[in-house]
């Protein structure tokens, strides 16, 4: 009744299969949404979902790399160091400040959550992930001087600095002293170690640790189900037992995929991609929001199903074609142990919208909802490994499948 929220159904579907251990996708929540209809589909059991189970186990002497964090360690490695990748966070401090409290709780923080005390070397020329111990991972924030009118350039000069993965923490922290009581703590974590899922967990038990080291103790809090690495290997477990299958999906529904795909441009892309960009922000106002969500929820999809049919729609209109390819994020937190870990778990998605045969903009989002929910369910399938599978024309001048995303 409300509408559909891709991230709230992974989320309920992760507990249902931990809780019931019921095998279910999110595409089986969409096509039986009433408690009822769900509570009779996992009754059947028909769905073939062979998930193993995410736990904490033995680890290797070499623990790989997951496919996300193999992903930018080759960028890294083909481009150089580079901010590209950075996370900068800066959070406004008011009022006095225990600046050795703050010290400790950034230990405490970097000692719950592995990702963030993981350096990538190499043997050989293969990645794996070094987990460094707790006591020697603790980072040492510099304190440094700054006016109210430099803080901006210092900031992002500061967000700017590059990471060594292969010896270095994947976290720097600052504290910039503003006035005496107003302090601005910056924390640039490299993507390698984080996502943005991952802000809220990551500030939460920062402010919890901070709080119990300024009263004089440490935190007390429930230790995480599994770490990165155990998430890692089971990631591979996974795709050993899956990828096949799920790339039987993805060359058959991009087979024959245009090679690009954009908005007109007023002159020829660079040879060589430059990596400058702009933000331009619009607002959607308040009555025009209500009236998508209202579209989303009588036609039983969700609010970014909307946004996506739309953008299909505006390229198709500006002459892009009528086989319109989106990339989209997906979030990859499909198993409820991951919902407080801070780590890199994104993947990407390629959203392939038929906008031929002049359909309305419902029979467009119908199309759009099909193919959306079949993602979902084949969501595994690591973009670096479907680009290998696929082998598209490469070009240093565009992304590969597709070059817009939302």
């Amino acid at each position: 009744r409300l509408g559909g929220h891709s991230l709230l159904a992974t989320r309920l579907v992760s507990r249902v299969r931990r809780t019931l251990g019921a095998r279910l996708s999110v595409r089986d929540l969409f096509r039986w949404p009433t408690v009822a209809r769900i509570a009779a589909f996992i009754a059947d059991g028909t769905d073939a979902d062979r998930r193993p189970a995410l736990v904490a186990g033995e680890r290797p002497e070499r623990i790989p790399l997951s496919a996300a964090q193999r992903r930018l360690w080759f960028l890294d490695q083909m481009e150089g160091p580079s901010a590209t990748y950075n996370i900068p966070l800066a959070v406004r401090l008011v009022g006095t400040l225990d600046t050795d409290a703050l010290h400790l709780a950034l230990g405490d923080v970097v000692a719950r959550h592995e990702a963030l005390r993981t350096v990538f070397p190499a043997e050989q020329g293969t990645p794996y992930q070094q987990v460094l111990p707790a006591d020697r991972a603790r980072p040492a924030p510099a304190l440094i001087p700054a006016t109210r009118e430099a803080l901006p350039e210092l900031l992002r000069d500061l967000s700017a600095t590059t990471f060594d993965l292969a010896r270095e923490l994947p976290l720097r922290a600052d504290l910039l002293r503003v006035e005496g009581d107003e302090h601005v703590l910056l924390l640039v974590i490299h993507h390698i170690a984080s996502d943005g899922w991952s802000t809220t967990p990551l500030v939460r038990d920062l402010a919890a640790a901070y709080t119990a080291r300024a009263e004089g103790t440490a935190p007390s809090w429930e230790p995480l189900p599994v770490q990165y690495a155990d998430y890692a290997l089971w990631q591979q477990a996974l795709l050993a037992a899956d990828e096949e299958r799920q790339l039987d999906h993805w060359r058959r529904v991009l087979d024959g995929l245009p090679e690009e795909v954009t908005l007109p441009a007023d002159r020829a892309r660079p040879a060589t991609a430059s990596y400058r960009g702009a933000s331009l922000t619009v607002r959607c106002p308040a009555g025009l929001h209500a009236s998508l969500t209202q579209l989303a929820r009588e036609s039983g999809t969700t609010l970014f199903m909307v946004a996506q049919a739309a953008t299909s729609a505006l390229l198709a209109r500006s002459g892009a074609g009528s086989d319109i390819p989106i990339g989209s994020p997906v979030a990859g937190r499909s198993e409820e142990a991951l919902e407080e870990l801070v780590g890199f778990f994104v993947n990407t998605l390629v959203l392939r919208t038929d906008v031929s045969g002049n359909p309305t903009f419902r029979e467009l989002l119908d199309r759009v909802r099909t193919t959306d929910l079949a993602a979902w369910a084949h969501q595994d399938v690591p973009f670096d490994r479907l680009v290998e599978a696929l082998n598209p024309e490469r070009s240093a001048a565009r992304h590969p499948l597709f070059q817009v995303m939302l």
